[in-house]
C-alpha cells in the first residue's frame, strides 16, 4: 500500500507555516489542500481541543465571509494531530498567495467576543470551546507568520528522503 503524501513530510523538520499539501484536478478545475501548521509537531504541545474547536468556528466563519476569497473556500478544519488545520480552496495557488488571507484570519480572532455557532442548535459539541485559549494560539501564530514572512521554510515542506530499491520500489520505514 502506498504511503499517502502527507505522511512523506518530515514532521521532525516542519515548522509552523502555510504549505501546499496536495493539488487535485477535478475535470478542468484544480482544488488545493493547504496545511496550515500552527505548532511544531512533536516539539510544541498540540493545540488544546477546545481551543482548536473554537478556532475552527472562528476562522471558518471569517474565511466564508471574506469578500475577496469566500467563493474560493471549500473547507476549513482541524488536523487529527491538533497541530494545525487543512484549508481546501478552489484553484492552485502558491502558499505565498494566500499568506495575507491566512494571517488576517488568525488576526481576526483577537477581536472575537464569542464563538460563532457555539450553541446546541448549531454545534455538535457546543460546550467544548475555549475562546481565551483560541485567542492565545491565534495571536502566537499570527506573530510567528509576521516575523517569518520572508522565509521559504514557512511555505515549503521539508521532505523525508526515501530509499528507492534497484527495481524502483520505494522503501518506507515505519
Amino acid at each position: 500500500m502506498d504511503l499517502i503524501p502527507s505522511f512523506s513530510v518530515d514532521h521532525t523538520e516542519i515548522v509552523p507555516g502555510i504549505f501546499t499539501s496536495r493539488v487535485d484536478v477535478l475535470g478542468e478545475y484544480y482544488v488545493t489542500t493547504y496545511d496550515i501548521r500552527v505548532t511544531k509537531p512533536n516539539v510544541e504541545p498540540a493545540v488544546d481541543v477546545a481551543a482548536m474547536h473554537s478556532l475552527e468556528h472562528l476562522i471558518a466563519t471569517y474565511l466564508r465571509n471574506d469578500p475577496e476569497w469566500k467563493d474560493e473556500i471549500v473547507y476549513w478544519g482541524p488536523m487529527g494531530c491538533l497541530t494545525g488545520f487543512y484549508l481546501i480552496m478552489k484553484g492552485n495557488r502558491d502558499p505565498r498567495e494566500i499568506y495575507d488571507l491566512v494571517l488576517n484570519a488568525f488576526k481576526s480572532v483577537e477581536g472575537a467576543e464569542d464563538v460563532p455557532g457555539a450553541s446546541a442548535v448549531n454545534c455538535g459539541n457546543y460546550l467544548m470551546h475555549n475562546l481565551t485559549f483560541a485567542k492565545w494560539h491565534a495571536r502566537k501564530f499570527a506573530e510567528y507568520l509576521t516575523a517569518h514572512a520572508g522565509r521559504d521554510e514557512i511555505f515549503e515542506y521539508p521532505k523525508t528522503e526515501r530509499l528507492v530499491t534497484e527495481d524502483g520500489q520505494n522503501f518506507y520505514d515505519s
